[in-house]
């Protein structure tokens, strides 16, 4: 198997999973340390994966719909028809996914919940977000040079910031679902 392949392979299934996944930075400097993979292909392989991912992820979510309750995803509804109504919500919007330093997984469960965003654009954004950062942790790999995805993997899955953050993430997306947002039409 290719090493490409199996990069390409490993932060697609990583990008798919809801909470406690290790980045796809870090499975990217361990590939580009590990194994010499050219930095320019290996971050396009990272995007072009992360995206795809988080599009499975948004778009399960966006399935299982059904089986959450009536009153939650009503909610989260809601807070599409309050965002898609003003020009300069949506511009934040997209600006959260191109910039969020913190995991994006939350963020694609809450857009996939809410059927009246259009993630093609969010989905964009995060490839041009992640085109960046990814590039500046491939190209600053060589500090890490010593780590293996195994050290890294455990490190983000057992650092209490790591679970702080991802418990944290998993409540508010609960909280967004579960406050009464008021039904608004897009003026």
């Amino acid at each position: 198997m290719s090493n490409y392949f199996l990069a390409a392979l490993v932060i697609l299934v990583a990008n798919t999973l809801p909470a406690f996944a290790p980045p796809t930075w870090s499975i990217l400097v361990f590939f580009s340390l590990r194994n010499g993979l050219d930095p320019i292909a290996l971050v396009l392989i990272g995007v072009t994966c992360a995206v795809s991912g988080r599009a499975i992820l948004a778009y399960t979510f966006r399935g299982v719909r059904g089986w959450l309750p009536k009153g939650y995803v009503t909610n989260m509804e809601n807070i599409g028809v309050y965002i898609d109504g003003h020009s300069h919500r949506v511009i934040g919007l997209l600006a959260l996914f191109f910039l969020s330093p913190i995991s994006s997984a939350q963020l694609f469960e809450a857009a996939g919940i809410i059927k009246s965003i259009d993630l093609r654009p969010l989905l964009a954004a995060f490839a041009g977000g992640r085109l960046i950062s990814y590039s500046i942790y491939v190209s600053g790999a060589a500090a890490l040079s010593e780590t293996s995805l195994g050290e890294i993997a455990k490190k983000e899955l057992t650092s209490p910031q790591a679970i702080a953050i991802q418990v944290l993430l998993i409540i508010g997306l609960i909280a967004l679902g579960n406050i009464k947002w008021k039904p608004r039409t897009p003026k």
